[in-house]
């Protein structure tokens, strides 16, 4: 193991818009030589946690968005567990596109704010445990199927064709190709489409909750079904935001340290975008709106369906297997710093 025991590891996905080389220049300038790294594969991400976890860092920083820090906390600690290692604490840089976690942990927000994070965290690295979820072996802090995979698939799209217009497209932020690609592209889509049919079974320990967010009736058995039928969208997550300060998981906050949230979306997309405002502050509520707390659930599909990690598109599958992660994961808590 190489001496970087004081050092910070800084990763940037280089596929992010935000990610220009002027922005590396200037990163490259705050940290130390060689603590730089740019990943633009799945094949460069893996490589790179090598060279991490070889080298020893006590602390990485990731910018790129939701997808990138769950590619490398991934990779890292799955080669710091291999290798009988500690894996480093993480630290998000509001880079890319969503960035739920820096929300949920008061990262800064403009790129002045970015550079300040990174100069403070060099020096001081105050952190939380924080519980993600393990979906289809990556780990994240939210996954889903429905209206979030779809929502993203229509964002990527409008966010290319925005990033062209004349005027607008240096000037437009991920918000304004959500705001743009939601309501005129996801909810008619969902609209006009049969809902996805989904079986959602539990694995581990589960509790309905109330519309305040406290568990309701008895515990729920293991093997028994938390929901069947049609639905437009079933999530989990252990954090709040879904991005951009988005409330999708408002009952995250107050949930037990050894529990997500799963909640599964029942009702009309069209009354969704007639109360669009609410749903995105989290004071939406609905009796075909569906809250649990798990920390093991199984959801099967009738059909191939489309879903998302952390963010990202993963493919079409007829299942989704998510559990809570069994080890905290150290990440930096801005807020006390």
């Amino acid at each position: 193991m190489s001496s970087k025991a004081d050092r910070v590891a800084v990763v940037l996905n280089g596929n992010a818009r935000q990610v220009t080389d002027e922005l590396v220049e200037s990163f490259d300038q705050l940290v130390g030589s060689g603590d730089l790294f740019l990943s633009r594969s799945l094949e460069e991400a893996h490589r790179i946690a090598r060279e991490i976890v070889e080298a020893g860092y006590p602390v990485v920083l990731t910018g790129g968005g939701d997808g990138t820090f769950v590619q490398m906390v991934t990779s890292i600690s799955n080669e710091a567990r291999g290798r009988k290692q500690e894996p480093p604490s993480f630290g998000l840089l509001k880079l890319g596109t969503g960035n739920s976690l820096a929300w949920a942990l008061g990262a800064g927000t403009s790129r002045k704010d970015v550079f300040a994070d990174l100069a403070r965290l060099r020096h001081d690295s105050a952190h939380r445990d924080v519980r993600l979820i393990e979906a289809q072996g990556l780990l994240t802090p939210f996954a889903g199927a429905g209206f979030d995979a779809l929502g993203l698939k229509h964002f990527h799209e409008v966010r290319s064709v925005v990033r062209h217009l004349p005027w607008i497209g240096k000037r437009a932020t991920g918000a304004v190709s959500y705001a743009i690609s939601i309501p005129m592209l996801t909810i008619p889509k969902l609209a006009l489409r049969p809902r996805m049919n989904v079986r959602i079974i539990n694995r581990g320990d589960a509790e309905r909750l109330d519309f305040r967010g406290k568990p309701q009736g008895e515990s729920i058995e293991r093997g028994e079904l938390l929901f069947e039928g049609p639905c437009i969208a079933a999530l989990v997550s252990t954090i709040p935001y879904w991005g951009f300060g988005v409330r999708v998981f408002p009952f995250a906050e107050d949930r037990p340290p050894n529990r997500f949230c799963l909640r599964v979306v029942a009702t009309s997309p069209l009354h969704v975008a007639a109360h669009m405002r609410s749903a995105w502050k989290g004071t939406y509520r609905h009796e075909n709106l569906m809250d649990f707390y798990a920390d093991d659930v199984e959801l099967e599909f009738d059909e191939p369906t489309a879903i998302e990690i952390g963010g990202d598109p993963a493919g079409m599958t007829r299942s989704l297997c998510a559990r809570l992660h069994p080890a905290p994961v150290k990440l930096i808590d801005y807020a006390a710093h």
